[in-house]
C-alpha cells in the first residue's frame, strides 16, 4: 500500500526503503526555501514513526559521510533526530542511543567557534537521549570536560539542560562536575563563557533543590544539601564579588539569575554573612537594567532562602527593600501586568512556619508600609500598592486573618479616588477579598457600595492611557455577578444587602446586574430556606418594577432582569402561582421587542386582586408615593409611576390612606410639566374607578384649600414668568376632573356630574388663556370631553344630611381644650347617668349632635383602669353607648383613635369579667363595622363571640380571652398592633390577678395570630419581656412571658436569636429563662441549635492582644459572640424537651463544642467582662463566665442531654474534665474523653470522626491539638476497625507529620502507635505507612528537645511486636544508627525509649547478622555501662535490650549469660557480671579490644558518677582477660591519659594491700592479675578508686 510522506506517495516493501527515502530527503536539505526545509523535517519525523532506530542510524551515517555539509543543513537533520528521539525514546535500545549520543557530541564540539543554531541542535539531541540513557550521554560529554581546560560553552549548556531534564539521574554527577568546574571559573574571560558558567550553575542549583525536595522518590536518599555547600559557596563568592560588577549587562543578568537558586544551597552562616551586602547589590541593579523581571525573580529566591534560615539581618534591609520593590511594581505595570515576584510573594508572609523577628512582625510592617501608599502619592504608587495587597491576600490568607478589619477600614480613602486605574485595581482587590471573608467584616459595606457605584458609571470619553468608564463598568458588573454566583460565603453578605441599591436613582444604571445577582441569590435562598416566604424591602420593589417597565430595554435589558427578580422573590405567598404564570408571558412579550404599557398595568391589577388581605396594599401605596416624590427620572418613568399609583390606590382598602395620598399628590405635583399633569390626571382617573367619592372630595378640598390659593398668589409674585404658570395649575385640576369623569362608573357619576364636577369645571374654565392653549395645554377641554361621554340628564343632588355629617367630621380631628367629662357636667355622682345600659344613648346622641367634642381615648382611660369596680363598670357602659352612636351615625367612615378606647375597655372588662360582659360584648362588632363594613356584614369571629352568651355562667375565661384575641388580631391595623401589645404588657403588672392573666393570654394569642408582621419590633418586644420578667414574681405570669418569647421565636427565629445573643454577659436569670423557653419546642430548638453552631464556626474564638504585664508577649482574649453562643447552648440543652434536637445534631454539637473547648483553654475574658465576672460570683448570675469553664459545662450538658451520662461519669472519675482545663494537660483530658466515647458511644463515632478530620487543617493551633488528641486516642480502641474508620484516621494523622505545631506532631505519632493496641491485626497491612511516619518523626528537624523523636521511638517499639522481618528490613539499619545518640541523652525517657527500641530491633537483625551485629557491638559498651544508670527504668531497658541482642553477638556464652542474669526480677552483681562479660568478649571477639577501650574512655567524662566509675572497671576487666598477643595492641598512653581525666579529688590510692583478700570487696578469688588491682564492687568507692600504673612494656631486644 502507498503511504504519503512529505508529499510523496511511497511504497514500504522493507526497511531498506525507509533508509533510502531518508537519504533522499536529506539530500534535498540544501534547498534554501524555508517551507521545503520544514517539509523535509516533517517527512523525516514521519519516517521515524515507522522505524525510529533505522532513521536515526540513517541520519547519523549521512552526517558522518557528509562532513562538509554546511551547518544550516546539518541543523535540519539534527532537529529531525531530536524529534524522533523525543517521540520514541521509550522504544530505543542502548546501542542506537549510544551511537546517536556520540554523533551529537561530535557535532556539538566540532567547531570551536560559537555557532548557536548548530551547537544548540546537537546539544538538544544529547539532552533528549539523556532523559533515559544518561550514563551513555555522560560518557560522551565528560570526555570533553577535562580539568584545567576551559570546556566548550555548549558542554556546560548540555550539563545544565540535563540537570533540568533528568534531575534524579544528574544530581549524583554534580559533585564531580562542580569540583572540575570551580577551578576553571577564573579562566572564563569572554562574556559568553561567563554567561555559560552562570547558566550552568543556575541549572545545577535548581536541580539540586528539586532533588532535595523529592528525596522520598530519589534513588539515593543519602544525598544532603551540605554535600554541595562548599562548591556552591565558592562559586557564589566569585560571582557576587567579581562578576556581578561586570560592565556588560548580559553578564550581570546571567549572574543575578544564578545567584537566586544558589543562595538556597549556601551554608546558613555564609548566607547570613553575605545578606547585608547582597541585597543592596541586587537592588542597585534595578537602576541599570530596563528589564526588571530577572532581577526580581532572583531577589525573590534570595529572600526565600534568607527567610528559610531565619535570617536576622533581613529586618534591617526591610525598608529600602519595600521601597524599591514598590517602585518597580508601579513602573512595570504597563509591561508586566501580573508580574513582580519579590513583593507579591513576599516570603515572610507566604511561609506559614516562618518565625517572626523579635519585636517585628512582617505582616504588620508590610501592611503599615503599603496601606498609606494606597491613599497618597502618584497614581502608579497607589495602583501598585493595591495590586500588591491583592496578591498578599491571595498568597497569605492565614497570616492576614487577624488583620481583616484593619485592611477593610484602611481602604476608605482609595474608594474616593477618581482614577480609573485605581478603580480597576480596587475591583481586582475586591474579587480577591470576597472569598476570604474580608467583605464580611464591619465596614465592608462601603466596599460593596463602591462596587455597585462602578456598575452604574455613566459613559465617558476614552483616554488612550487610562481605562474607560465602560471598561470599569464592565469589570464591576462581572465582579458583582462573580461574587453572587460563585462565592458561597458571600450569599449572606449580599443578601439582602444589595436590595437597598435597587431603589435610589443614583444606582439606576446598575439595575440590570443588580437584578441578575439578586435573582440568583433569591433562588439560592429559596432552596436553602424553603420555609422562609418573606424577604426584606418587599414594598419598594414592586413600584420599582413599574418604573423599569416604562423603558424595559435600557441598561442591557433591565425590564427582563427585573421581571426575573420578581419571579424569584416571594413578595406574597398568594402571588406565587399567578406570577409563575404571567411573568413568563411578559418575558416572551419583551423578547418580541414589544413595549410593556398595558400588560404591565394589567399585571399589577391582577397581582393586587390576588392578595386576600388588602392591608398589604397600604404600605405598597405609601412606598409608591415615596418613590414618586423622590423620582428624578424621565417623564415616561414618572407617567408610568403615576398610573401604577392610581391602580394601587384603586385596590387600597383604606379610604383614609386613599384620601391622604390623593391630597399629597395634589400638593406635590409639578404642574409646569405637561407630562406630570397628564400622569397626575391618569392617576386620579384610575383611582376613581373604585374610590369616586374620595377622589372628588379631595379635588374639591384642594380647590378650596389655602394651598391652592397660595400657589396662585405665589405665581403672581413672579411677573417675569409666563402668565400661563397659574393656568397650568388650573389646567392640571381640570384634566384630573376630566380623567375622573372619563373613568368613573356611570351609575355613580350621574348624581355627581352637575355638582360638584360640572360646577368646579366651569369655575376652573374661566381663564384668559387662548383657545389653542385651552385645547392643548390647560386641560379644560379634555375635562369637559370626559363629562360629555356620559351624555345629558344631569340631576341635582341634595346634600342636606351629608353636609351636616361633614361639619361634624371637620371638628372630629380638632384638638379640644376642655375635658370630656367637664363638658357633660359630671359632678362625681354616677346616679346622674342612670343604669349602665343603652338608656343613656339618646342623651348622648342629643349632646353629640350639637357639640364640638373629640371622644379621644385619654378621657375614658383613667376611669376604665380605676381600682373601683363601680367606676369601671360605668366607664364600660358609657363607652358602649358612645361607640353604638358612632356606628349608627358614621357608618362607612374610618374613625382614628377609637381602637385606643377599645383597648382601655379591656382592662375594665377583664377585671370585672361577668359584671361588664353584657355591655362589652357588642363593642368588637361596633368597632369592626366602623372602618367601612356594612351593617349586615357577617363575620365568623364576631359571631363566635356572640355564641359565648349561652355558656356565660360556666364560661372558661381563657377560652373567651383567646376568642376575643383572635377577633382582635385578625382586625387590628398593623400600625396599632405594637401599641396594643405594649399596653397589654403594662397590664401584666395589674394588681388584680384575673386582669394580668387575661393580658398574658391575649398577648400570646395576638403574637400567634399577627406576630409575623413584627419582625422589626422583635428587639423592642424582647426588651419589654425582659423588664417584665425582672418585675414580676408570680410563676404563671413568668411562664406566660416565656411562652411569648417562644411564640416570637417560632415566627422570627433569626431576629430573636440575634437579640438574645446581644444580651449583656454574663446572662442573668431572666435571660437564661428566655433561652430555656426556646428549648421547649423541638422544631424550634433544632433551628436555634443550628444557628448557634453556625455562629461558633463562623466567628473568631479569640483575639491576640498584647499584655502589659508580659511586655512584648501576648495573651488570648475571648470574643464575646462565641462566648454568648456557648452559654446559650448550655441553657438550651438544660431543658428536657431539647433532647430530640440534641440527638438529631449530636455529631455537629459534639464537634463544635469540642473545638470550642480547645479554643477556650488558656483564654482570658475581655477586660470589660472581667469586672462583671467578679460581680456575678456574688450576684444572681447562674454560671461562671470563664471561657474554658463555660465550654466544659456546655459539653457535659450536651452529653447528659443526649443520654450519655456514663461518658460524663467515666471521664470525671479519671479526672479528665479537670485536665481539659489545664493548658499543659489539655490533650490528656481529651484523650480520656475519646476513650470513653469509644467504649460507650461507638455507633456515634463515624459522623464525629468525619467532622473532625477537616479540622486537622484548621488555622487555629488549639483546634488542631484538640482534634488530633481525640482522633489519636480512638486508634487505641478496636471500635475504629469495627466502624471502618481505621484507614481515614491513619491517612489523616499521617498528613500531620509536617504540621507546624510540635504537640500536633507528637499526638499524631502517638495515635499511629496506638494502632498496636487498637487494631494489631491491621498493622502489617499498613506497615510501610506506619514505619515511614515513625522514621520521619525521628528525623524531625524542628524538635529541639527531641520530644517528637521520643514519641516516635515509643510508638515504633509497640508496632514492632506485630511486624515481621521482611517488613522492617528496609529501615532497620537507618533506625539503629539514628537512635544510638539517644542512649546517652540527659533525659531518662529518651534513654529508656531508645534502648527498648534497640532491643526490639535486634529481633529483626538475626537473619542479617553481619549488618546488625556490627550495630550491636557498637552499642554494647553503652548498654553494659547503663546497667549502672541512676534511673531504674533505664536499667530495666538495658537488661531487655541485652537479652534481645545476645543472639546477634555470635557468642553462645554471652547469650546464655544475658538470658540468665539480666532478668528483670533478678538482682545483678555488676562486678562479677562485667568480669564474665569481658572474659567471653575477649575469647569470641579479641579484635574489638581497642574499640571497647576507646568507647569506655569516652565515659570517663560521663555526667553520671555511676557510669564514670563503671567505665574504668570495664577497661580493667578487658585488659585482665586479654591474651598476651592482643595485649600488645593496647595503647598505654591512651589509658594513662584517660586516668587523668578524673579530678584529683576523686583519685585515692587503693586501701587494699597487694596481698589483701579481694573477696572482702565483693570480688571472687584471684582477681589480682598482671599487676592490675581491680576496683571494688561498692559503687560509692568507684569514683575515688585509682588504678596502679600499668607495668612498663618490655624493651625490644636487638633480636
Amino acid at each position: 500500500m502507498g503511504t504519503g510522506i512529505g508529499g510523496f506517495e511511497v511504497g514500504i516493501p522493507g526497511i531498506a526503503t525507509l533508509a533510502g527515502l531518508a537519504v533522499t530527503l536529506m539530500d534535498a536539505t540544501t534547498d534554501k526555501d524555508p517551507e521545503v526545509q520544514e517539509q523535509i523535517h516533517d517527512s523525516l519525523c514521519s519516517l521515524g514513526d515507522a522505524d525510529p532506530e533505522e532513521i536515526l542510524d540513517a541520519c547519523g551515517e549521512y552526517l558522518r559521510q557528509h562532513e562538509k555539509l554546511p551547518y544550516p543543513f546539518r541543523v535540519i537533520v539534527l532537529r529531525s533526530m531530536e524529534s524522533v528521539i523525543r517521540k520514541h525514546l521509550g522504544e530505543l535500545r542502548k546501542g542506537p542511543a549510544a551511537a546517536a549520543a556520540a554523533l551529537a557530541s561530535h557535532e556539538m564540539t566540532k567547531s570551536k567557534e560559537p555557532i548557536q543554531e548548530w551547537q544548540e541542535a546537537a546539544s538538544d539531541v544529547l539532552v533528549e537521549i539523556g532523559k533515559r540513557f544518561l550514563n551513555k550521554v555522560m560518557e560522551e560529554v565528560l570526555g570533553k570536560f577535562q580539568p584545567g581546560i576551559l570546556p566548550h560553552p555548549f558542554v556546560l549548556r548540555t550539563f545544565a539542560e540535563l540537570a533540568a531534564a533528568n534531575v534524579f539521574g544528574m544530581v549524583p554527577f554534580l559533585n564531580s562536575i562542580l569540583g572540575t568546574l570551580l577551578p576553571m571559573l577564573g579562566m572564563a574571560r569572554a562574556d559568553p563563557a561567563k554567561c555559560g558558567c552562570c547558566y550552568a550553575l543556575q541549572r545545577f542549583s535548581e536541580s539540586i533543590q528539586e532533588y532535595l525536595a523529592n528525596l522520598d522518590q530519589a534513588p539515593d536518599p543519602t544525598i544532603r544539601r551540605d554535600a554541595f555547600s562548599q562548591e556552591i559557596g565558592a562559586a557564589f563568592e566569585l560571582l557576587f564579588s567579581a562578576w556581578l560588577q561586570h560592565r556588560e549587562a548580559k553578564v550581570r543578568l546571567a549572574v543575578v539569575a544564578a545567584l537566586g537558586p544558589m543562595s538556597s544551597l549556601l551554608p546558613e552562616e555564609k548566607l547570613e554573612e553575605q545578606l547585608p551586602k547582597l541585597l543592596p547589590g541586587i537592588l542597585g541593579l534595578y537602576k541599570k537594567h530596563p528589564e526588571p523581571f530577572p532581577i526580581s525573580k532572583s531577589l525573590c529566591q534570595i529572600l526565600e532562602s534568607s527567610v528559610a534560615i531565619g535570617s536576622r539581618s533581613l529586618e534591617a534591609q526591610l525598608e529600602p527593600l519595600l521601597g524599591t520593590l514598590l517602585l518597580q511594581v508601579g513602573n512595570s505595570r504597563r509591561e508586566f501586568p501580573l508580574w513582580n515576584p519579590p513583593l507579591w510573594q513576599f516570603p515572610p508572609l507566604k511561609s506559614p512556619g516562618f518565625p517572626p523577628f523579635p519585636g517585628c512582625s512582617f505582616p504588620d510592617r508590610l501592611l503599615l508600609f503599603l496601606l498609606p501608599k494606597s491613599e497618597s502619592g502618584s497614581e502608579r504608587v497607589r495602583v501598585a500598592s493595591l495590586l500588591i495587597l491583592r496578591q498578599i491576600i491571595n498568597s497569605a490568607p492565614s497570616q492576614l486573618e487577624p488583620k481583616k478589619s484593619f485592611i477593610v477600614s484602611s481602604l476608605k480613602f482609595p474608594l474616593q479616588d477618581g482614577s480609573n486605574k485605581v478603580k480597576r485595581a480596587l475591583l481586582q482587590l475586591l474579587s480577591s477579598m470576597a472569598p476570604r471573608g474580608y467583605l464580611e467584616q464591619p465596614g465592608a459595606e462601603a466596599l460593596l457600595e463602591f462596587l455597585v457605584r462602578q456598575c452604574a458609571l455613566p459613559p465617558a470619553a476614552a483616554d488612550p492611557e487610562d481605562p474607560t468608564s465602560d471598561s470599569i463598568r464592565s469589570i464591576s458588573v462581572s465582579t458583582l455577578l462573580l461574587l453572587s454566583t460563585t462565592v458561597d460565603r458571600m450569599s449572606h453578605v449580599l443578601w439582602p444587602f444589595l436590595l437597598q441599591f435597587l431603589i435610589p436613582a443614583q444606582f439606576g444604571a446598575a439595575l440590570t446586574p443588580l437584578c441578575r445577582s439578586l435573582t440568583f441569590l433569591a433562588l439560592k435562598n429559596r432552596e436553602e430556606q424553603p420555609e422562609n416566604l418573606s424577604f426584606p424591602l418587599s414594598f419598594p420593589l414592586f413600584p420599582l418594577f413599574q418604573v423599569v417597565s416604562s423603558q424595559p430595554f435600557l441598561g442591557n435589558g433591565r425590564g427582563a432582569a427585573a421581571l426575573r427578580l420578581l419571579q424569584a422573590l416571594r413578595l406574597h405567598p398568594d402571588l406565587e402561582n399567578l406570577w409563575n404564570k404571567e411573568i413568563p408571558l411578559l418575558l416572551e412579550h419583551l423578547e418580541e421587542g414589544s413595549g410593556m404599557g398595558s400588560p404591565t398595568f394589567q399585571f399589577l391589577r391582577e397581582s393586587l386582586a390576588a392578595i386576600p388581605e388588602k392591608s398589604w396594599i397600604c404600605p405598597l401605596v405609601s412606598e409608591m408615593f415615596r418613590q414618586l416624590r423622590g423620582s428624578d427620572g424621565s417623564q415616561l418613568e414618572k407617567n408610568f409611576l403615576y398610573r401604577s399609583m392610581g391602580t394601587a390606590l384603586g385596590a387600597c382598602p383604606s379610604k383614609e390612606l386613599v384620601r391622604k395620598q390623593l391630597q399629597e399628590l395634589l400638593e406635590n405635583a409639578r404642574y409646569r410639566e405637561e407630562a406630570e399633569r397628564e400622569g397626575l390626571a391618569s392617576c386620579f382617573g384610575i383611582c376613581a374607578r373604585d374610590h369616586l367619592e374620595e377622589t372628588l372630595e379631595k379635588l374639591e378640598e384642594f380647590l378650596k384649600s389655602d394651598v391652592f390659593k397660595k400657589s396662585l398668589g405665589l405665581f403672581s409674585i413672579f411677573k417675569d414668568r409666563s402668565e400661563a404658570e397659574p393656568e397650568k395649575l388650573r389646567s392640571g385640576l381640570v384634566l384630573c376632573y376630566g380623567r375622573v369623569a372619563e373613568a368613573a362608573p356611570p351609575e355613580l357619576l350621574r348624581s355627581r356630574l352637575e355638582s360638584p364636577i360640572l360646577e368646579n369645571l366651569l369655575q376652573l374654565g374661566h381663564t384668559k388663556v387662548s383657545p389653542a392653549r385651552l385645547r392643548h395645554g390647560s386641560g379644560t377641554a379634555p375635562g369637559f370631553l370626559g363629562l360629555a361621554r356620559h351624555g345629558s340628564g344631569i340631576e341635582l343632588w341634595e346634600f342636606g344630611e351629608f353636609w351636616e355629617f361633614l361639619e361634624f367630621w371637620e371638628f372630629w380631628e380638632w384638638d379640644v381644650n376642655w375635658e370630656f367629662w367637664e363638658f357633660w357636667g359630671w359632678d362625681g355622682n354616677w346616679e346622674f347617668w342612670g343604669s349602665p345600659s343603652r338608656r343613656t344613648a339618646p342623651r348622648l346622641v342629643a349632646r353629640l349632635r350639637n357639640s364640638r367634642i373629640s371622644p379621644r381615648s385619654q378621657h375614658l382611660g383613667p376611669w376604665l383602669k380605676s381600682p373601683r369596680a363601680r367606676e369601671r363598670r360605668r366607664a364600660v357602659a358609657l363607652a358602649s353607648a358612645l361607640l353604638e352612636f358612632f356606628l349608627e351615625e358614621l357608618i362607612g367612615v374610618g374613625i382614628p383613635g377609637i381602637l385606643g378606647i377599645f383597648w382601655r375597655i379591656f382592662w375594665g372588662f377583664f377585671r370585672d369579667f361577668f359584671g361588664t360582659f353584657w355591655d362589652f360584648l357588642g363593642i368588637p362588632g361596633i368597632l369592626f363595622h366602623v372602618p367601612g363594613f356594612s351593617r349586615d356584614h357577617r363575620d365568623e369571629l364576631l359571631e363566635a363571640l356572640g355564641s359565648l352568651k349561652a355558656g356565660l355562667e360556666n364560661a372558661d375565661g381563657s377560652v373567651l380571652f383567646r376568642t376575643c384575641s383572635r377577633a382582635i388580631g385578625m382586625r387590628i391595623p398593623p400600625e396599632q398592633l405594637l401599641s396594643l401589645l405594649l399596653a397589654l404588657f403594662e397590664g401584666l403588672e395589674d394588681p388584680d390577678g384575673n386582669c394580668s392573666r387575661a393580658a398574658s393570654v391575649i398577648i400570646n394569642s395576638l403574637l400567634r395570630e399577627r406576630g409575623g408582621i413584627l419582625r422589626e419590633k422583635v428587639p423592642e418586644l424582647l426588651a419589654v419581656i425582659h423588664s417584665r420578667l425582672e418585675a414580676l414574681e408570680p410563676e404563671p405570669l413568668r411562664r406566660g412571658l416565656q411562652q411569648s418569647v417562644l411564640v416570637l421565636a417560632l415566627q422570627h427565629p433569626g431576629a430573636v436569636l440575634r437579640c438574645l445573643l446581644g444580651a449583656s454577659l454574663p446572662f442573668d436569670s431572666h435571660t437564661c429563662a428566655m433561652w430555656r423557653a426556646l428549648g421547649t419546642e423541638p422544631s424550634l430548638t433544632s433551628q436555634i441549635l443550628e444557628q448557634l453552631l453556625e455562629t461558633l464556626s463562623r466567628e473568631i474564638p479569640y483575639k491576640e492582644s498584647k499584655s502589659f504585664l508580659l511586655g512584648s508577649g501576648s495573651e488570648r482574649v475571648a470574643t464575646p459572640l462565641p462566648l454568648a453562643a456557648t452559654c446559650a447552648l448550655d441553657e438550651l440543652m438544660s431543658v428536657p424537651e431539647a433532647a430530640a434536637a440534641v440527638l438529631e445534631r449530636f455529631p455537629n454539637l459534639f464537634q463544635s463544642l469540642l473545638l470550642r473547648l480547645g479554643c477556650s483553654v488558656g483564654v482570658q475574658l475581655p477586660k470589660f467582662l472581667q469586672g462583671r465576672e467578679k460581680r456575678s460570683q456574688h450576684g444572681s448570675a447562674p454560671r461562671s463566665l470563664q471561657p474554658c469553664s463555660c465550654a466544659l459545662e456546655t459539653l457535659k450538658a450536651m452529653l447528659e442531654r443526649a443520654g450519655n451520662d456514663d461518658v460524663v461519669r467515666d471521664v470525671g472519675s479519671a479526672g479528665g474534665w479537670e485536665l481539659m482545663g489545664i493548658p499543659e494537660r489539655h490533650h490528656d483530658g481529651i484523650a480520656l474523653l475519646a476513650g470513653a466515647m469509644a467504649r460507650l458511644c461507638g455507633p456515634r463515632l463515624p459522623r464525629i470522626v468525619r467532622s473532625l478530620i477537616p479540622v486537622l487543617g484548621s488555622v487555629f493551633e488549639c483546634q488542631r491539638v484538640t482534634s488530633t488528641a481525640f482522633l489519636a486516642e480512638l486508634l487505641n480502641h478496636n471500635v475504629v476497625n469495627d466502624l471502618i474508620l481505621l484507614e481515614p484516621l491513619l491517612d489523616a494523622l499521617t498528613a500531620l507529620e509536617k504540621d507546624s505545631c510540635l504537640l500536633v506532631r507528637i499526638l499524631a505519632l502517638r495515635g499511629l502507635g496506638n494502632v498496636a493496641s487498637g487494631c494489631p491485626e491491621k498493622i502489617r497491612r499498613h506497615g510501610s505507612q506506619l514505619l515511614a511516619s515513625m522514621v520521619n518523626g525521628m528525623d524531625d528537624k524542628d524538635d529541639p528537645n527531641n520530644l517528637v523523636a521520643l514519641e516516635a521511638m515509643s510508638s515504633l517499639s509497640k508496632l514492632l511486636d506485630h511486624l515481621e522481618e521482611r517488613d522492617v528490613q528496609s529501615m532497620l539499619l537507618h533506625v539503629a544508627i539514628r537512635i544510638r545518640p539517644f542512649f546517652d541523652s540527659e533525659q531518662p525517657d529518651l534513654r529508656r525509649s531508645s534502648i527498648v527500641l534497640f532491643g526490639n530491633l535486634s529481633r529483626f537483625g538475626r537473619a542479617d547478622s553481619e549488618v546488625f551485629s556490627e550495630q550491636v557491638l557498637n552499642g554494647l559498651v553503652t548498654l553494659l555501662l547503663h546497667l549502672q544508670d541512676p534511673c531504674p527504668d533505664v536499667v530495666k531497658a538495658c537488661k531487655f535490650a541485652l537479652r534481645m541482642c545476645g543472639p546477634c553477638l555470635g557468642c553462645e556464652g554471652l547469650r546464655e549469660m544475658f538470658g540468665n542474669h539480666l532478668r528483670e526480677e533478678r538482682g545483678l552483681h555488676y562486678g562479677e557480671f562485667i568480669n564474665d562479660v569481658c572474659k567471653f568478649l575477649m575469647r569470641s571477639h579479641p579484635a574489638l579490644l581497642s574499640r571497647l577501650i576507646s568507647t569506655n574512655l569516652f565515659y570517663f567524662k560521663s555526667p553520671w558518677r555511676e557510669l564514670r566509675a563503671a567505665a574504668p572497671m570495664f577497661i580493667g576487666f578487658l585488659v585482665l582477660h586479654v591474651d598476651e598477643e592482643q595485649g600488645q595492641q593496647v595503647d598505654l598512653d591512651q589509658l594513662i591519659s584517660g586516668e587523668w581525666k578524673f579530678p584529683n579529688s576523686q583519685r585515692i590510692r587503693s586501701p587494699i594491700p597487694r596481698d589483701g583478700d579481694l573477696r572482702d570487696w565483693g570480688f571472687p578469688e584471684g582477681r589480682r592479675s598482671k599487676g592490675i588491682l581491680l576496683p571494688p564492687e561498692t559503687p560509692e568507692l568507684w569514683e575515688h578508686w585509682e588504678y596502679p600504673p600499668f607495668p612498663p612494656p618490655p624493651k625490644e631486644t636487638s633480636n
